[in-house]
C-alpha cells in the first residue's frame, strides 16, 4: 500500500468527518470539475481523456439519482433535473461538445449554490446526520 501525501490524507479526512449535506457539495464541487476538466480536454484536442473527465461526472449525476430520498416530494421533480443532465452530459459525450457541457455546468453550478445556501441558513440537524433529499 502506498503511502498517501499531506493533500491526500487531508482530502481522505474531509470525506470521513463530512455530514452528509458537507458531502453532496464535494460531489457537486467534483462534478462542476470533471466538467471543466472535459471541456479543457476537448478544446486542446484530448478525445479520451475528455470522455473520461464526462463519464466521471456522469457517475456524481448517478450517485445523485440513486441516493434521493423520495419520503420528500421534491425528489421526484430533482429526479427529473437530474436525469435530464445526465442524458445532456451523454450527448456532450458522443459529440465533444462544449456547448452542452456549458449548458450542465450552468444547471450543476446553480444546484450547487442553492445547496450550499441551504447548509449555510437553515443548519437543519438533518443535512447533517442523513436526513436529507440528498444525503
Amino acid at each position: 500500500m502506498t503511502a498517501l501525501n499531506p493533500y491526500q490524507k487531508y482530502k481522505q479526512q474531509s470525506i470521513m468527518t463530512a455530514s452528509p449535506g458537507e458531502l453532496t457539495l464535494m460531489l457537486y464541487n467534483g462534478c462542476i470539475k470533471f466538467i471543466g476538466t472535459a471541456r479543457l480536454h476537448i478544446e486542446n484536442g484530448d478525445i479520451q481523456r475528455a470522455h473520461d473527465a464526462i463519464i466521471r461526472a456522469q457517475m456524481i449525476i448517478e450517485e445523485f439519482m440513486s441516493t434521493l430520498n423520495f419520503s420528500y416530494e421534491i425528489s421526484e421533480r430533482i429526479y427529473i433535473v437530474y436525469e435530464y443532465l445526465l442524458h445532456r452530459l451523454i450527448e456532450a459525450n458522443i459529440r465533444k461538445d462544449i456547448s452542452i457541457l456549458d449548458e450542465v455546468l450552468t444547471h450543476v453550478t446553480g444546484l450547487r449554490d442553492t445547496w450550499e445556501q441551504v447548509i449555510k441558513k437553515t443548519g437543519d440537524p438533518r443535512l447533517r446526520d442523513g436526513g436529507a433529499v440528498n444525503g
